[in-house]
């Protein structure tokens, strides 16, 4: 079956609000094995809306629209959809009922154009609504089938989850369930090589790899008749890629992040760090400071963007800056050293570059980044050369140097080989 998104608003296509709908629907009608191969977006325009619908009406089974069920005058997407249909519109009486207690829990003012939210289309599947006024409707033909869903996350999410996902589900005898494998230290371009064989040849489950901020992640998707069937496809393809990568992986949670695989390190082995950033301007401990517990861990932070600062606040050689400039590996290493013992901290990640647009030459271009960990008594040091914009640059550092924090644990605890894998 093919499933068609449509989201209506002209706010949407102005940019005042992210259609985050269009994602989370999208998301949804995969993992139910519902093929998309059209997402519009339209205003609200009844014409432009019912020009829309006629078209895919005639290369899609399932319409889904999100949005324009609201009590103004410029929404009209269950209008116009009830026209298209030959539908025309009556009162459901439940719908009614909900709006009124819905208005009255909240001391709101009940205006006759609240009343139009009550109207349905005859014969219609009404999805009530527990977050808002505007009531979802699927309607039926011998065509098609459309789905009219409030366009409010907080209003759509819920109503999706609890009314509109069962009803796909029914429809659909076959699911679409993936598992997220999360890498770091690896570019897309190596990762995909050494998986080529397997998307070359892949059918059912298929593996497609994704290019993050300084991180690969690579997507299990397989099709089966159960979930449990799917995840049984997806399971021997995950132990391959855990054979290949080792551990580049981090985690196969698609709710973890690296900042959190960070903290699990620390942890568990009872380790405490502190950072010392220059370009990247604490960007590295806000990172850091996403996970909740962090303290017990991060004891620090300085940002010592001025060599004033790396002095005294990091006690790094005046020797070293005036010999090596504040972007070189010696600063970066001095900073790693100074801050843990500043902190008095097992560990501490430095960061020191060119963040530009201006300050580069040729010897030190704009985008060059050097990186030191300090782990219990050992160095890690890594040069990068990013490109792009001053905030893309510190982004790329900030997630090479979680990167090597990481790395240098694994490396100081273990024999495993992490760094420079």
């Amino acid at each position: 079956m093919t499933v068609e998104l449509i989201c209506v608003g002209t706010e949407l296509l102005l940019g005042n609000t992210v259609n985050t709908n269009a994602a989370y629907i999208s998301e949804k009608c995969a993992m139910l094995g519902l093929s998309m191969y059209y997402q519009s977006v339209v205003g609200d325009n009844p014409g432009r809306l019912k020009d829309l619908l006629l078209t895919a009406m005639k290369r899609s089974s399932i319409l889904i629209l999100s949005g324009g069920l609201g009590p103004t005058q410029d929404d009209l997407t269950k209008e116009t959809a009830a026209e298209v249909l030959g539908k025309k519109l009556v009162e459901d009486k439940a719908a009614r009922q909900e709006i009124e207690e819905f208005m009255k829990k909240r001391g709101r003012v009940i205006t006759e154009n609240n009343w139009k939210q009550a109207l349905v289309p005859e014969g219609s599947k009404v999805l009530y609504n527990q977050n808002g006024t505007a009531p979802g409707i699927i309607m039926e033909s011998d065509q098609v089938k459309m789905i009219l869903l409030p366009g409010p996350p907080n209003e759509l999410i819920p109503m999706f989850e609890e009314q509109v996902f069962p009803y796909l589900y029914e429809l659909q005898p076959d699911i679409i369930c993936s598992k997220m494998v999360k890498l770091c230290g690896i570019g897309e371009s190596s990762a995909e090589t050494k998986i080529l064989d397997l998307i070359e040849t892949q059918t059912n489950p298929t593996v497609a790899p994704y290019a993050k901020t300084g991180e690969v992640h690579l997507r299990i998707t397989a099709k089966a008749s159960s979930e449990k069937a799917a995840y049984d496809l997806i399971a021997p393809v995950e132990t391959e890629l855990q054979n290949r990568f080792g551990n580049l992986i981090y985690t196969d949670d698609p709710n973890v992040t690296l900042e959190d695989a960070i903290y699990e390190l620390l942890k568990e082995y009872n380790l405490t760090v502190t950072t010392a950033e220059s370009c990247t301007g604490g960007l590295v401990a806000g990172r850091l400071i996403n996970v909740p517990g962090i303290s017990q861990f991060l004891k620090e932070g300085y940002v010592t963007y001025s060599n004033e600062a790396k002095e005294k606040l990091l006690n790094v050689p005046s020797e070293i800056l005036k010999e090596h400039g504040a972007v070189s590996p010696q600063t970066a290493e001095a900073m790693a050293v100074g801050g843990a013992k500043a902190a008095g901290t097992d560990l501490c990640i430095a960061v020191t570059g060119i963040a530009g647009p201006d300050g580069g030459t040729e010897q030190k271009p704009v985008g060059l980044v050097y990186m030191s960990c300090y782990c219990k008594g050992k160095l890690f040091t890594e040069k990068n050369q990013y490109s792009g914009s001053r905030s893309k640059i510190r982004e790329y550092s900030v997630a090479s140097a979680l990167t090597l924090l990481r790395c240098a644990i694994m490396e100081s605890v273990s024999e495993v080989n992490v760094c420079g894998s």
